[in-house]
């Protein structure tokens, strides 16, 4: 379906909205070879994920392709369409497995892109899919690779958490650790390494036959799940299809690099500790970590020395920024020096989608604030856990 207008000055000329992921291949990795793009919406993350968990719950997806007057592809937004409470609303594809959402832009298209403009671009977008009453982006980066994201610009306000990361010196993991930790930090790091090394060798591996993928991702899994269950939260990974998902996107189509990486810190062949990680371009971005609790070396914090090692891994790799995702967490400040400002766009469509928009901005800005508040986060755990049958004192 392709809807053209010339009614006003713009830097598009038509938007096409696309259903089969599969016929763009080629397309879409051209495209976010030279787009402003990050690793949860490159091609060989996005399909993994549309043909496991996507088809597992019936995902309603749309592709929508924006084009120039040549014909250039200049913007690319992978989007799923989905209905709660009443409402109808597109949001990015991922949801709360991809820590960035935003749409591909070729960058000098994105450059010429204001409040204005982008209005009427993703209005238009909303009316080409059709039956919208709003479009909802969350976890949006305010800028991307040097360039202001344009949806950004119609932010409703801060996402409810940042993103922290770390610039790589090229070839130096070591500096790199030096300039983002603080003395103290390296200092506990180090001591922490010599008491793990006193368990005995231990080896980084990264998981690339299927033997080593299903290997790793049983003890992900594993870990995960009795983390969550000591917690009393449910776990984001136990359903089946998330395995599926990761063996799919690490184990690739064999023609470009897998979108998702899996490593493993082993001591004596067995996974202490995991990471999962996305790349895209010179970006490695963390998705999720675990560590497994019953192991002796728990008071060793396996987890962040596997960390330090890989990011030692990936400077060498000549990757220029390492991202540990979205979400507060004491390792994240501790290996850190910067962070991506993130923020939430709702653009309503409807008279509905205004309803729609002000709900939604008012849930953000409520678990924004919660999140601010150590006593309200405190307060707000134990509410969970009352709600799950949990007495207070188990937690």
């Amino acid at each position: 379906m392709t809807s053209t207008s010339h009614a006003a000055p713009r830097p598009w000329a038509s938007i096409a909205i696309e259903t089969d992921i599969a016929g763009l291949a080629e397309t879409w990795r051209a495209f976010e070879a030279m787009a402003l793009a990050t690793p949860y919406q490159s091609y060989d993350w996005i399909r993994p994920f549309v043909e496991t968990i996507g088809a597992a719950h019936g995902m309603a997806l749309r592709y929508a392709l924006v084009r120039d007057a040549d014909g250039a592809l200049c913007a690319l937004l992978p989007l799923t369409v989905t209905g709660r409470s009443g409402f109808r609303f597109a949001e990015f594809i991922g949801g709360k497995h991809a820590n960035y959402h935003m749409a591909l832009y070729a960058p000098a298209f994105a450059a010429q892109l204001d409040a204005r403009l982008t209005t009427q671009l993703l209005t238009e977008i909303g009316t080409a899919i059709g039956g919208l009453d709003a479009l909802a982006f969350v976890n949006q980066p305010v800028r991307w690779q040097g360039t202001d994201n344009p949806a950004a610009l119609l932010a409703a306000g801060p996402s409810p958490s940042r993103s922290y990361k770390l610039a790589l010196i090229a070839g130096d993991g070591d500096a790199t650790l030096k300039r983002s930790m603080s003395s103290h930090a390296r200092k506990k790091l180090k001591n922490k390494h010599s008491r793990f090394r006193d368990f005995g060798p231990s080896t980084l591996t990264q998981a690339t036959t299927p033997d080593e993928i299903a290997r790793v991702i049983d003890a992900f899994l594993s870990q995960k799940a009795a983390r969550f269950r000591a917690m009393g939260v449910p776990d984001p990974f136990a359903e089946p299809v998330m395995r599926a998902f990761l063996e799919r996107g690490a184990i690739g189509d064999g023609s470009v690099r897998p979108a998702i990486e899996l490593y493993a810190l082993d001591l004596s062949g067995q996974a202490v500790a995991t990471y999962v990680g996305a790349t895209q371009g010179e970006r490695f971005s963390g998705m999720a970590t675990s560590f497994d609790m019953a192991s002796e070396t728990v008071k060793t914090s396996p987890g962040e020395l596997l960390l330090a090692e890989l990011i030692r891994l990936k400077a060498s790799e000549g990757v220029a920024v390492f991202d540990l995702g979205v979400g507060e967490a004491r390792y994240k400040t501790t290996f850190c020096d910067d962070h991506d400002d993130l923020v939430d766009s709702f653009l309503p469509l409807t008279l509905k989608g205004h309803f729609f928009a002000r709900i939604a901005r008012a849930k953000r800005e409520l678990k924004r604030r919660i999140k601010r508040s150590p006593v309200a986060l405190k307060i707000a755990h134990r509410a969970s856990g009352l709600l799950r049958g949990k007495r207070p004192e188990e937690e």
